[in-house]
């Protein structure tokens, strides 16, 4: 079993950044592709972010985050972390950290979920 915990979401106004964290716990936790999704109302969860632990050459993001926002990891505290920079208030909506077990990352193929964080950006 893989525990996800994510941290950091809030209100902020566009152009603003936001960091938020995901702790990953779990004896095999650090075997699995680390993400994150996020979901509106009404709309299917989507990727934004993806990566291996500590491997920055498998990273991938959503065409409208590039260059605005950050995937990383830091394994000696398992963790998973994304920057958010320039905010737009189309970012709004609750962010979820994945692990999953296939890459690219996708919906069907993720394992584990964390219980989502809240973004909130204003125009």
């Amino acid at each position: 079993q893989v525990q996800l915990v994510e941290s950091g979401g809030g209100l902020v106004q566009a152009g603003d950044s936001l960091r938020l964290s995901c702790a990953a716990s779990g004896r095999t936790a650090t075997t699995y592709v680390m993400g994150w999704f996020r979901q509106t109302p009404g709309k299917e969860r989507e990727f934004v972010a993806g990566t291996g632990w500590g491997d920055d050459s498998v990273t991938s993001y959503t065409d409208s985050v590039k260059g605005r926002f950050t995937i990383s990891t830091d394994i000696t505290k398992s963790t998973v972390n994304l920057q958010m920079n320039s905010l737009k208030p189309e970012d709004t909506a609750i962010y979820y950290c994945a692990a999953g077990s296939r890459w690219p990352m996708a919906n069907p193929f993720i394992d584990y979920w964390g219980q989502g964080t809240q973004v909130t950006v204003s125009s």
